[in-house]
């Protein structure tokens, strides 16, 4: 019974993996909308935001079975109530691409990024989809060192947030208020992005060692 229950564990793990594998992809399509105006990858991501929330809902219902079945102890217990924060965590990630996406299509044809931010979205982009794989990476590895590297990713992602919010707090900001609000929405959906990429992280290193990473110590770059 015990082989079996590891082997549960281990499908849950693949699923939550998935979900990685899916908002990452999510992302990076969001970003591409973004950066090449381009109605038709918007539309996909939109299109695409029911099959994460689908898939947090067949993670959660998988835990929840494996709870009542088996009444798991230390170990797996915890890697259970894991899976399930962590599905909570991608599938606002998921949505979070969802709302970079929409914000494509509401200004399409036109673009949403002044020119002067565009080097800035293409950088954040990079680094959140890179969370995410690492993330899909972290789950299926339990590597806490891995784990914890997730950090550095997001501390380049806070910064690349501070500078852009600079740019837009400039008194010479040309492109008006408009555009400034939906910069300033857009870099904080990334940002919010990558904590969560931290916070999924953060759920492996609780299943590995018993204890959540504390945000000022362990991870000082994870906000989740």
């Amino acid at each position: 019974m015990r082989e079996a229950y590891q082997v549960e564990l281990g499908q849950l793990a693949d699923e939550l993996a998935g979900m990685c594998s899916m908002v990452a992809t999510a992302m990076e399509l969001a970003t591409r909308s973004l950066l090449e105006v381009d109605l038709r990858l918007a539309e996909q991501v939109i299109g695409d935001d029911a099959k994460v929330d689908d898939a947090r809902s067949a993670c959660e219902e998988h835990a929840y079975a494996l709870l009542a079945l088996q009444a798991p102890v230390a170990t797996d217990l915890r890697s259970v109530l894991a899976a399930i924060h962590a599905a909570e965590s991608l599938e606002r990630m998921g949505d979070l691409a969802l709302h970079v996406a929409k914000a494509a299509r509401r200004r399409h044809p036109a673009p949403v990024l002044p020119e002067q931010v565009r080097p800035y979205f293409a950088e954040m982009g990079r680094v959140a989809v890179e969370l995410a794989r690492e993330a899909e990476q972290v789950i299926l590895s339990k590597d806490v060192k891995q784990a914890h590297s997730l950090e550095e990713a997001d501390d380049e992602m806070d910064d690349l947030h501070r500078h852009l919010f600079s740019v837009i707090m400039d008194r010479d900001w040309p492109h008006g208020v408009a555009a400034a609000v939906d910069v300033t929405l857009l870099g904080r959906f990334y940002e919010r992005f990558a904590d969560h990429a931290v916070s999924v992280a953060k759920r492996v290193v609780f299943v590995v060692t018993g204890r959540m990473p504390g945000a000022a110590a362990d991870m000082p770059g994870g906000h989740g």
